[in-house]
């Protein structure tokens, strides 16, 4: 299984960040999980939101923020590798002055059905 970025199309999810799923199992074959580049404009935060069934996995690949993860706020900058527990409420503001760009991998793999905005 091998996908190439530029062929992928992007598309915003519920939390209303741009994401390109790099490999999920209902285009590429995989089983279990998801891999999805997210971007964050400059000052855009995500909507507050949570995950059902899905652990997730951010790592920062670009820029920085300030994440939310439950109850703890905290800096985030490249390099950072943050996870985030099944039906915990997260969500991450771009602080920098380049997009954020984020890995996020998801076990069980990433729907919007799985996706719960909360406010």
């Amino acid at each position: 299984m091998l996908t190439h970025y530029n062929q992928i199309s992007d598309y915003t999810t519920k939390d209303g960040s741009t994401i390109r799923e790099l490999m999920h199992p209902k285009h590429h074959g995989n089983l279990n999980q998801s891999i999805a580049e997210a971007t964050v404009p400059i000052g855009i935060t995500t909507l507050r939101h949570l995950h059902k069934s899905s652990e997730e996995i951010y790592h920062i690949t670009q820029g920085r923020g300030k994440m939310r993860l439950g109850e703890k706020y905290f800096s985030v900058s490249v390099g950072d590798t943050i996870c985030i527990p099944t039906n915990t409420i997260h969500q991450i503001e771009n602080t920098g002055d380049t997009d954020l760009v984020i890995l996020c991998v998801c076990s069980p793999a990433y729907s919007h059905e799985d996706t719960v905005l909360v406010d």
